[in-house]
C-alpha cells in the first residue's frame, strides 16, 4: 500500500510535552460505538464488560541514553537492541567521528569500544556482564524520551524517570515506553477489578525503532525493526479461556498486540519468546485482539498503519480528524483512544 495513505497534518503544539495527572485524567477518544464519544481514561471500566480480558505489556524502560567523550569529541548514544551480553546497537552522534575501537568514556566507570559503524548506526561493547552494565546504565544513564518531547538542553525532566515508566513495568530491557499503559493507576486497577476485568501479561522490550518513520513510498519496502518479546502458558491459557466464555480480549497499547498477534501467527495461539518483526497493515487477519487501547501515533509510522489494519483507515483517519479539531494531546504523553476490530474472529 502507498505510505502517503496514512498521512495527516498535525499542529505541533498538539504534542505533549508531559502526561496528565493524574495519569488516568487523560482525554479517551471512544471509537468502539456508532459515533466518537469524547471521554476520559477513567470511564475505561465502564466502557470493558465483565469477563473481558485485559493484556498489559510488562517491559521495563532503561535509562539507555548516554553522553561521553572519545578524546576531545563529545559523544551522545543511545542504546536500542542488545545483541549479546553488554553489547548493544546504538544511534551516536556524531557516528562519523567513530571508528572500530575508538573507546568512548561514558563516566568513570562506564566506557565502550566502537565494534562497527553503519551509517548513524554503532555496535558498542561495554566488556561487562548484562547486570553489571545495567546497574552502570541507572547511575549514568538518562531516559530515552522520543525526539519530539523536548527538554531545554537536552536534559530531562526530574519527573521523566518515573513519568515514562508504567506501572507494569517489571522486565529491563526496553529503551522506549509501551505508551498506553501509562493511563493506568492502581485506583483504575481497581475499578476494572470490580467490574469484573481480569487481566494478563506479556512482554515486548520496545525498541527505538518505533519512532522511525517509514521513508519507503509503498509498505512493501520497509524493512521491519525486531523486538525480544514473550508470551507465557499463563497468558495462553487466560485467553483462551476468556474467549471460550465469550469474552474480549483487550491489548493495552500497539506493543501487546504485536507480542499476541505474533504468538498466533501459525493460525493458533501458542507460548511465544524470541523475536519479532511482524509488520501489521491493513489486510492483516487478527487471530487475538478484539479492542485495542492506544495513544495517537505519528504520521506514515507503522503504528498507524496498524491501528488502521484493525478499526479501517477511514475510521482512524476520521477519529484523528475530530481529535486535532477538539486539541487532543498526541504521541507518547498524550491522550488515548479506544477502537474495536473491523472484521469479527
Amino acid at each position: 500500500m502507498r505510505v502517503d495513505l496514512f498521512d495527516y497534518d498535525l499542529p505541533p503544539e498538539l504534542i505533549a510535552q508531559h502526561p496528565a495527572r493524574p495519569r488516568d485524567a487523560a482525554r479517551l477518544l471512544d471509537m468502539t460505538g456508532p459515533v466518537l464519544a469524547d471521554r476520559t481514561v477513567r470511564d475505561l471500566p465502564t466502557l470493558l464488560q465483565p469477563g473481558d480480558l485485559l493484556v498489559v505489556n510488562d517491559t521495563r524502560v532503561i535509562p539507555s541514553r548516554l553522553v561521553g567523550r572519545r578524546g576531545t569529541t563529545r559523544i551522545e548514544a543511545t542504546l536500542h537492541k542488545r545483541l549479546a551480553p553488554g553489547r548493544w546497537a546504538a544511534f551516536a552522534k556524531p557516528a562519523k567521528r567513530l571508528r572500530p575501537d575508538d573507546v568512548i568514556a561514558f563516566a568513570e566507570s562506564l566506557s565502550a569500544r566502537v565494534l562497527s559503524r553503519d551509517g548513524g548506526e554503532v555496535v558498542l561493547d561495554f566488556n561487562l556482564d548484562d547486570e553489571s552494565l545495567l546497574k552502570r546504565l541507572q547511575a549514568n544513564g538518562r531516559m530515552p524520551l522520543p525526539p519530539y518531547i523536548k527538554r531545554g538542553g537536552g536534559a530531562d525532566s526530574s519527573t521523566d524517570a518515573t513519568d515514562y515508566q508504567t506501572m507494569f513495568a517489571a522486565r529491563d530491557g526496553a529503551v522506549a515506553t509501551p505508551t498506553a499503559s501509562l493511563h493506568f493507576t492502581p485506583l483504575l486497577l481497581a475499578k476494572l477489578d470490580l467490574r469484573g476485568v481480569s487481566r494478563a501479561t506479556v512482554t515486548l522490550h520496545v525498541g527505538a525503532g518505533t519512532f522511525l518513520p517509514v521513508t519507503a513510498d509503498d509498505t512493501d519496502g520497509h524493512l521491519m525493526h525486531t523486538e525480544w518479546a514473550e508470551v507465557g502458558l499463563k497468558t495462553v491459557q487466560a485467553i483462551t479461556e476468556t474467549q471460550a466464555a465469550g469474552g474480549r480480549v483487550i491489548a493495552a497499547g500497539t506493543t501487546s498486540l504485536r507480542v499476541l498477534e505474533s504468538a498466533a501467527r501459525g493460525g493458533q495461539l501458542k507460548p511465544f519468546s524470541g523475536e519479532t518483526d511482524l509488520f501489521i497493515t491493513p489486510g492483516f487477519r487478527f487471530q487475538v485482539v478484539d479492542i485495542l487501547l492506544t495513544n495517537f501515533h505519528l504520521p506514515r509510522s507503522t503504528l498507524l498503519m496498524l491501528v488502521s489494519a484493525l478499526a479501517g483507515r477511514d475510521v482512524v483517519l476520521a477519529a484523528y480528524e475530530h481529535a486535532i479539531s477538539d486539541a487532543y494531546r498526541f504521541f507518547s504523553y498524550g491522550d488515548a483512544c479506544l477502537m474495536t476490530r473491523a472484521h469479527p474472529r
